[in-house]
């Protein structure tokens, strides 16, 4: 049995947290991407149809990026797919290498977090304003949320991550489940 198939009471729950993390990730960034689609469809449909587009077309779907920026951030992290430069720790013995990407990882949760808590300033700052979106009305802050909540989940997956090295000591991880030597190109979620 490997060190990370164990774990006490709290490293369960922490996994059904993340098991369920990744579900909402999924199901927030599915249906994002569906439905800018289907509303750019429909503004096009919409504006050769009636010489006219929709009046809250392009302002939904600069909502849905940011919402696919943010969440994916946290669902890239937990799949180990972020941009990495490792020429260094290619060099590095895996003792090393595990220490390296330990310290690495825990350094970017706490920056990711630290944004996390500027968003979260910010849009406190953005709602006691009370600014609403110019086509649709809508509270700013709230196409906002997505900023703290994506920056604090990717953030609890680079500790989670760090703590996986810092436990093994057979594998470097990439993030949480996602060892060195797996093939990431696929979604592991």
């Amino acid at each position: 049995m490997d060190s990370m198939s164990e774990g006490g009471i709290v490293l369960r729950g922490a996994r059904r947290v993340d098991r369920a993390l990744a579900r909402l990730e999924k199901i927030l960034l599915a249906g994002a991407v569906i439905l800018m689609a289907v509303n750019t469809i429909g503004n096009v449909v919409v504006r050769l149809g009636f010489s006219s587009s929709l009046f809250f077309a392009e302002e939904l779907n600069q909502f849905l990026i940011v919402l696919v920026t943010f969440v994916g951030t946290s669902a890239a992290a937990r799949q180990g797919r972020h941009i990495r430069m490792s020429a260094l720790t290619d060099m590095l013995p895996l003792k090393y290498r595990r220490w390296m990407f330990a310290f690495i990882q825990a350094t970017t949760a706490i920056v990711l977090a630290a944004l996390a808590w500027y968003a979260a300033t910010y849009i406190l700052r953005v709602q006691g304003l009370g600014r609403v979106t110019p086509a649709m009305q809508v509270p700013m802050w709230i196409t906002l949320v997505w900023l703290p909540l994506g920056l604090g989940i990717a953030a609890l997956q680079f500790v989670l991550a760090s703590a996986a090295n810092l436990r093994s000591k057979d594998d470097a991880y990439l993030a949480q489940y996602v060892r060195e030597q797996d093939d990431v190109d696929m979604p592991t979620v």
